[in-house]
């Protein structure tokens, strides 16, 4: 398989203390690359060329990823609003400005990733912070998820979650069958609990979002974009009562702000956000 081509003196380098051993520094990590795309620090020169390679095919991949951002901070801040102080933050990724405990600050958040550069970084910002942590684990396996010790430990299971999958769930092929394990989820939740998705469509512009999941694919990353359909993406929320307006393009969920709001219509097209409840606990 392709494999981006390595700058020169990449193995050379020497400021790479924050990477944990046993990283291939060659291989590009998703995780990473929405760092970068962020305008984050915490990716290596691989990352960035993949991130590169993104902008090429999609151009406002920068915007997405922050008008996505901004969902978060909106739907977080909606439950709060709503009662829930608890928070199953999945896929998580490389920390950066307006994490859930940030914008939540009186709840209790568990961070959980696959990416051990990832979870290294939460550790370190999380140091000394009691009502937010961060677990190692596979979003996939979710008895393995809620049975860690630091989940139960800090979550109350009697009162509403909020588990947060945010561009995530695009990595998973209906093969994992994301609907089965995701119910495997909602049924360890309080009534009132919570789901909130954002995930990748190609339901427009079908050729660029094709070849913006064959730049991953080339990359050589172990993750690859599944594109779901309104439908599909509907369908993940089974057994949760969509919050209004329902599952929409991302700029379009409850935006309270010019900084909410794209001047792109694209951006609606190419990502679908949507957050549930779990009946029997009241929602509006």
């Amino acid at each position: 398989m392709f494999r981006f081509p390595r700058s020169p003196g990449a193995c050379a380098v020497t400021d790479l203390d924050w990477v944990p051993d046993g990283i291939d520094i060659n291989v590009p990590s998703v995780a990473r690359t929405y760092d970068y795309l962020l305008g984050g620090a915490h990716n290596l020169a691989v990352d960035r060329r993949m991130g590169d390679e993104m902008l090429k095919v999609l151009p406002g991949a920068r915007r997405l990823v922050r008008i996505n951002r901004a969902f978060l901070r909106r739907a977080v801040t909606h439950l709060v609003a709503e009662g829930v102080d608890q928070f199953l933050d999945i896929g998580s990724g490389i920390p950066t400005v307006g994490n859930v405990h940030e914008i939540a600050p009186d709840a209790k958040v568990v961070y959980v990733d696959k990416d051990p550069v990832a979870v290294a970084h939460s550790r370190l910002i999380l140091s000394g912070c009691d009502r937010a942590t961060v677990v190692q684990a596979d979003m996939r396996e979710p008895e393995d998820v809620l049975s860690r010790p630091e989940v139960v430990g800090l979550l109350d299971f009697d009162r509403p979650i909020a588990v947060l999958m945010l561009l995530v769930l695009h990595f998973s092929p209906d093969s994992e069958d994301p609907v089965g394990y995701l119910a495997r989820y909602r049924d360890r939740l309080a009534p009132g609990s919570a789901l909130v998705i954002s995930h990748a469509t190609a339901d427009r512009r079908v050729d660029t979002m094709r070849e913006a999941a064959a730049t991953v694919r080339r990359s050589n990353s172990q993750d690859n974009l599944v594109y779901r359909a309104h439908a599909e993406v509907t369908e993940l929320f089974t057994g949760f009562d969509l919050v209004e307006p329902g599952v929409v393009g991302v700029a379009l969920w409850r935006p309270d702000g010019m900084g909410d709001i794209s001047d792109d219509p694209d951006d609606n097209s190419q990502v679908y956000v949507g957050v549930g409840r779990k009946p029997g606990g009241g929602s509006r």
